[in-house]
């Protein structure tokens, strides 16, 4: 599959089950996190978040998909999906909000044109 991604060009960005990142992250490709992540995560590209993953923090980006656990903000310019192991406490400004039976929200959400997350 690695292959397959290489030669279509496309490119993500990955941080694997058992690793935990402290600090904020920038990315200019799709992220996926299985991991732990502490901090802030601006994204060009779409954010996963692996059943296994785990974030606390703001995350700003294109699309998401959260099937872990997401513990503070999110602005996707365009789609979220929460699928059905996943959650979200927190507040979440989207385009288009797709809610899996089975997800876990709360907190507070806001749709239509999903404004910037401001950079710190």
């Amino acid at each position: 599959m690695a292959n397959e991604k290489q030669q279509s060009g496309l490119m993500f960005n990955a941080l694997t089950a058992g690793s935990k990142i402290v600090g904020n992250i920038t990315a200019d490709s799709d992220y996926r996190i299985d991991g732990l992540v502490e901090g802030d995560l601006q994204c060009t590209g779409k954010v996963v978040i692996g059943e296994a993953g785990k974030v606390k923090g703001t995350i700003g980006c294109q699309n998401a998909e959260i099937m872990g656990l997401l513990e503070g903000k999110i602005s996707c310019s365009n789609q979220l999906s929460l699928r059905a192991s996943g959650k979200i406490v927190g507040d979440v400004n989207t385009k288009t909000l797709i809610v899996e039976p089975g997800a876990l929200f709360n907190g507070t959400c806001s749709m239509g044109a999903a404004k910037a997350m401001p950079s710190k």
